[in-house]
């Protein structure tokens, strides 16, 4: 019986943990302050992820492509930088504005979120 209690609360602290995501994002001024260097796409077929901006924190769920831009450093999940070319970036964005339509496009990049 203690095994299987054991058991239910890893997995639900494992959930929790992935389900969390790093969808809390701020946007520093320096690149080496930043944990993500991040592009912005003209074309949405170009992006690795397509990203909504939503209006509050608790919308910013999982690892979608729902971002909440926080406007403290230690609110955050990850820390992210413009950079000025795609070739600087380690992650190609595109802001949609339909939530529906955030997600990822390259999931082989999703670990740079977690």
């Amino acid at each position: 019986m203690q095994k299987l209690v054991f058991f239910e609360l890893l997995v639900l602290l494992i959930v929790s943990s992935i389900s969390a995501g790093a969808q809390k994002v701020y946007s520093c001024n320096n690149r080496y302050d930043a944990d993500i260097k991040v592009f912005v796409v003209e074309n949405r077929y170009e992006a690795d992820l397509l990203v909504y901006k939503v209006d509050n924190a608790y919308d910013a769920e999982g690892n979608k492509g729902l971002w909440f831009f926080c406007s403290n450093k230690y609110d955050a999940k990850k820390t992210i930088w413009f950079a000025d070319s795609k070739y600087d970036a380690d992650l190609l964005i595109y802001f949609v504005e339909n939530r529906y339509d955030a997600g990822w496009r390259e999931k082989v990049k999703m670990h740079l979120l977690y």
